[in-house]
């Protein structure tokens, strides 16, 4: 098979099609309903914590790396887990909140963060690809694209793909056209050894808080990739061999419908179940009924006394003692691993299970 050769950014031809600015306009209606949706918590660290593991699940089953939900959340408040996949599954979540904390503090997403994302997902630091042999094969064995082997050339396309990311003058292309533009390039310049696939999607939803499209990085897009995997690669390949930018830009914004759509579902939900469980502390144990203590029941699926401790800041038999009365209410359920005592919240667990 012969190299591709890949143009720089932007596409020299027309990109924004009657079907792509049709297909924008939902796109962005569904964007704009979830970001307004979000506001509708009142702690971020609720969907930060729970919608990044959710991310990081899908995204990492694209790459077969698979694990259960109850083994993602008990590694996400580290009780001890022996799945390597699990392991895995949580550095990507890890990487993901690295990332938008740093976008939000930097207002910019430069080579070196993509590289440090990379570096926290993979645990190691290899950087850009300076060694040739790099290539990609389907599920047969078979070579279906080789991507730059220079590693000039990979350093010139990423310092293109960095300024195209960046400088909103360099292109007027509407920022979802671009956010799918950029994964195309990103991926076809897979620019790492390992991790392109988990890194290019953490671009995906960094650059959508980056243009202020959403205020946290919730957007279920993985999601919407695993369950139209076959789909995805041929939309990529097929911009290399037909310059088929329309099939691509497609693809990705009706994932943004519907992976939006399918976000806002479980906010909502999980705002409901929220406002549930605090008409209930207030009516049935109104002497511990806190905000602070609603939040830390949704931080995490599960809970500890630490964490109760901490958010309170109460003592160790003050928080066990409330955990206690809201396990007897129903709300959680009391399980003991080792000589630790964790706290379920199940109705939870049920949401994210059931998006």
């Amino acid at each position: 098979m012969q190299n591709f050769n890949l143009p720089y950014l932007p596409p020299k031809k027309e990109i924004e099609t009657p079907a792509i600015l049709k297909q924008l306009s939902k796109s962005h209606r569904y964007l704009a309903e979830l970001k307004g949706t979000v506001k509708t918590i009142p702690n971020e660290n609720i969907l930060i914590n729970t919608l990044t593991l959710q991310e990081a699940k899908d995204s990492s089953e694209i790459e077969n790396i698979v694990t259960t939900h109850d083994e993602l959340y008990k590694e996400n408040i580290f009780i001890e887990s022996k799945n390597p996949a699990t392991k895995e599954v949580y550095s990507y979540a890890q990487s993901l909140r690295l990332g938008f904390a740093t976008v939000r503090k930097e207002k910019l997403l430069l080579n070196k963060h993509i590289i440090e994302i990379q570096s926290t997902l993979e645990h190691n630091n290899a950087g850009f690809r300076t060694q040739a042999g790099t290539k990609l094969v389907n599920n047969l064995g078979q070579t279906v694209y080789i991507p730059p082997q220079d590693s000039t050339e990979v350093l010139n396309l990423m310092a293109n793909l960095e300024k195209f990311i960046n400088d909103d003058e360099f292109s007027d292309l509407d920022p979802l056209v671009k956010m799918a533009i950029i994964h195309y390039q990103f991926e076809s310049i897979h620019p790492f050894y390992d991790g392109n696939g988990r890194t290019g999607r953490i671009i995906n939803i960094l650059y959508l808080v980056l243009q202020g499209l959403l205020d946290l990085p919730v957007l279920y897009l993985s999601r919407y990739i695993t369950q139209n995997k076959t789909q995805y690669y041929t939309v990529l390949q097929n911009v290399r061999e037909n310059d088929d930018w329309e099939g691509m830009i497609l693809y990705l914004l009706k994932g943004v419908e519907v992976t939006a759509q399918q976000t806002i579902n479980l906010v909502t939900n999980i705002k409901n179940l929220m406002q549930d469980t605090k008409t209930k502390l207030r009516a049935e144990l109104p002497k511990i009924y806190s905000q602070d203590l609603i939040n830390n029941l949704f931080k995490n699926p599960y809970t500890k006394i630490d964490f109760l401790q901490n958010d309170l800041n109460v003592s160790r038999q003050t928080a066990s003692n409330y955990l206690d009365e809201v396990v007897n209410l129903g709300v959680l359920q009391k399980i003991k691993v080792g000589k630790s005592n964790y706290y379920i919240n199940p109705s939870l667990i049920d949401a994210l299970a059931n998006v």
